[in-house]
């Protein structure tokens, strides 16, 4: 095992999670002036503002001392759910209503705030598709081969089921598999889990229940993690170029696999399939981010792909607090034709922002337990 310098972790976050950060508010900051609606401060970072500007639309641009995300701060925003009260609204001018968050129509506040996850999910599509346009796409070098078992590996858990070298796996639980990725990813998140493969033997279709194997692998860093293992090898595998519409539709597909990864990987922690230990918090951030960038630029670049959906997939969760949240009370705003009375919406937020607190004080607890100096 080795570890990166202490300083790369440190630059690593600051690479990751700024830039991620200010473009999810770059994001909601750009549709609001799409949408006319002003915004009167756009901060890199928090706390006290170390420079900054003022541009001729009035919008104050800061970089401000904590450079651990940003903000953008609409014109009106004055409470946690942005709702102003009535007498708020009756003491607004003429010039304050103009250009107001709170006052815009109500599909231009949900563009708004969509507006900053769906950046966030721009940037992962990006770089994937970027990957596939350079390096191909990852195919089986014989088609004919696809999914064919070739070979077991020590106490393969398909082979002690009765799968055999040469059969083709075709279904996994009557769900059709049309590449060996297909595979590994339906059995990858499920350890222990029985399953039936659906395999071609000599013309045949015959269904093998097996036992999904649990296997706890390590990285080059001393990262553990626990996987599921069949324990077969297929056919050798070959990057096949691709133009950059398939780019796009393959990154949407990886996309599309990894968010089912971080539900199924959440549904499991809630079980107790899974342990709380494995919720990573800003000290493992730090440190994973770390030590891809000691890897070189394209495992930093994927590891930025995979941190920026996971942002965007987090902050659509119907948590108050999170843009998942305010966009939870706008479609109960669609429904009811009116909005939920603002005390009720800024309850619902300080609730909402204690559960944020508290869920980021325990993975950071989390991440110190697990430090080497605690003996872990």
């Amino acid at each position: 095992m080795s570890s990166p310098p202490f300083w790369l972790y440190i630059v690593g976050f600051l690479l990751l999670l700024g830039p991620l950060v200010t473009v999810h508010e770059f994001g909601h900051y750009l549709v609001a002036r799409w949408l006319g609606v002003k915004a009167e401060v756009f901060s890199v970072g928090f706390g006290r503002e170390i420079l900054g500007f003022t541009d001729r639309s009035g919008t104050r641009w800061r970089l401000s001392l904590l450079p651990l995300g940003g903000y953008v701060q609409f014109k009106g925003d004055m409470s946690p759910a942005s709702i102003p009260d009535a007498r708020t609204l009756s003491a607004m001018s003429p010039d304050e209503r103009n250009g107001a968050f709170q006052l815009a129509p109500l599909r231009h506040r949900a563009l708004i705030v969509a507006a900053g996850p769906i950046t966030n999910l721009l940037v992962a599509l990006a770089i994937f598709a970027g990957f596939f346009m350079v390096v191909g796409e990852p195919v089986q070098a014989d088609p004919s081969q696809t999914n064919k078992v070739e070979q077991f590996s020590p106490e393969s858990a398909a082979q002690a089921a009765g799968v055999r070298v040469g059969d083709k796996i075709v279904s996994i639980d009557g769900d059709a598999v049309g590449q060996f990725r297909d595979i590994t990813d339906r059995v990858m998140m499920h350890p222990g889990e029985s399953i039936v493969l659906g395999v071609r033997r000599d013309g045949d279709l015959v269904r093998i229940p097996v036992t999904i194997a649990e296997a706890v692998v390590t990285d080059r860093f001393g990262n553990e993690s626990r996987i599921g293992r069949l324990g077969i090898y297929s056919s050798p595998v070959t990057y096949r170029p691709v133009s950059p519409f398939v780019a796009v539709r393959l990154a949407v597909k990886e996309s599309a696999s990894m968010v089912g990864m971080m539900v199924t990987g959440i549904g499991q922690i809630f079980t107790g399939q899974r342990s709380v230990q494995e919720l990573g918090g800003p000290v493992k951030m730090a440190k994973w981010s770390g030590e891809q960038l000691s890897l070189g630029p394209q495992a930093f670049v994927a590891f930025v792909a995979f941190v920026s959906l996971n942002l965007a997939f987090i902050n659509l969760l119907p948590i108050p607090a999170l843009d998942g949240g305010h966009l939870a009370f706008y479609a109960v705003e669609a429904v009811r034709r009116k909005p939920v009375d603002a005390r009720g919406q800024e309850m619902a937020f300080r609730a909402g922002v204690a559960l944020v607190l508290a869920l980021m004080l325990f993975v950071t607890i989390n991440d110190l337990i697990s430090l080497p100096i605690f003996g872990r």
